[in-house]
């Protein structure tokens, strides 16, 4: 299973302009999470500022125990290995063929011979879709086998936790879906904790387990899918349906006024330049046939129930509306009944946890909420 992720009260800055304050949230182990938020708002700089590319201002990132932000350069390089990066481009290196870029990491950070890298090259080339193509040059394959061959090579290390930035970034929307389903695939068959940095909205919707938004310096929600699909917050409305109309304009900013102009506008019939509303819970996608099921479900469920009743009405709907019948008996959530929970002092935290009110769920011991309540006037 992936390691977890904390983060508490993050905090970076360039100079005097502040990237994102006091972003505090956990990577569930062995779940899917996606990072949203308008351009600019410094969400790769947060996925750099995990692995200690950059050194937040203040605040910090746990991972298995070690701070990454007080911790030696020791200690970072050895943590530094738990990651597999892709990058928006897939970084490889172009004199090399994807064999060689791939192979790379192994060579550099392990004692392994050639054959044993052989097979762990070839077993992740199969893995991403690449067998046969391990002999050509990242300048004459499409992006998306770029995409991929970067994929391959963050995998090699075996890590608990990878990093994807933008992988949907200069591909079209059939390859966007064929990464997507790759990505569930590989969580599926190696369990590790993912965090994915991503504009795509279909991607938002249907891949990860958990969601998160940053906006204006702020990390203004993260927990599961449900919330941040149904939320009625106007960014995060706003963000889905790809319209003019809320708090996200040209820059991050956006004053009253201008939001009055267009709104006025939109009023007079002018096309607000989104689309139909696309809010709401949609099916996520599901492991291709034959690898059975994600590990990460049934933990991210668990944990789902067990903090059903802190979640907005319309998250708890479309979670309840998700179950199936064996779900309804484990968690005793039958047709029409209402699953309550009750704050209960937890063995692992005092009174940081949740356990379930006596007969509401089958479910003995459940880790504690991952969900934020949005920052008021966001």
């Amino acid at each position: 299973m992936g390691a977890e992720v904390v983060v508490e009260g993050l905090t970076k800055s360039f100079g005097r302009q502040t990237i994102w304050r006091d972003v505090t949230l956990t990577l569930p182990p062995g779940e899917v999470s996606v990072m949203l938020g308008p351009s600019g708002t410094g969400k790769s700089v947060f996925l750099k500022s995990m692995i200690g590319l950059l050194k937040p201002d203040r605040g910090r990132c746990e991972i298995n125990g070690v701070d990454i932000v007080t911790c030696s350069e020791h200690k970072l390089y050895e943590i530094r290995k738990l990651f597999g990066v892709l990058f928006q481009d897939g970084a490889l290196f172009g004199s090399m063929n994807l064999y060689d870029n791939v192979a790379f990491p192994l060579r550099e950070h392990t004692k392994k011979s050639e054959s044993e890298i052989r097979k762990v090259v070839f077993e992740k080339l199969d893995m991403t879709g690449l067998n046969g193509a391990e002999k050509k040059l990242p300048g004459e394959i499409s992006g998306g086998m770029r995409k991929r061959a970067g994929l391959a090579r963050a995998l090699v290390l075996d890590p608990e936790i990878i990093l994807v930035d933008e992988p949907d970034s200069g591909l079209d929307p059939v390859r966007t879906s064929y990464i997507s389903q790759l990505l569930i695939d590989l969580n599926t068959q190696i369990d590790a904790t993912i965090l994915i940095v991503s504009h795509n909205i279909n991607l938002a919707r249907t891949v990860p387990d958990n969601i998160g938004m940053l906006f204006r310096r702020e990390l203004i929600m993260f927990g599961p899918r449900e919330v941040l699909l149904t939320s009625e917050e106007p960014v995060v409305k706003q963000f889905l349906n790809g319209s003019r109309i809320g708090p996200i304009g040209m820059s991050e900013e956006k004053d009253e006024a201008t939001m009055a102009a267009e709104q006025a506008q939109v009023d007079a019939g002018h096309h607000d330049g989104g689309t139909d509303d696309v809010r709401g819970v949609v099916p996520q996608i599901q492991p291709t046939p034959g690898l059975g099921e994600r590990a990460g479900v049934r933990r991210r469920l668990d944990r789902v129930m067990s903090i059903l009743h802190t979640l907005p009405p319309a998250a708890q709907q479309g979670i309840r509306d998700s179950l199936t019948e064996e779900d309804r008996a484990r968690y005793g959530a039958g047709a029409g009944a209402t699953t309550a929970l009750r704050p209960s002092p937890h063995p692992r935290n005092g009174d940081g946890g949740w356990q379930p009110a006596s007969g509401d769920l089958n479910v003995a011991e459940l880790p504690t909420s991952n969900y934020r309540e949005p920052r008021g006037g966001q």
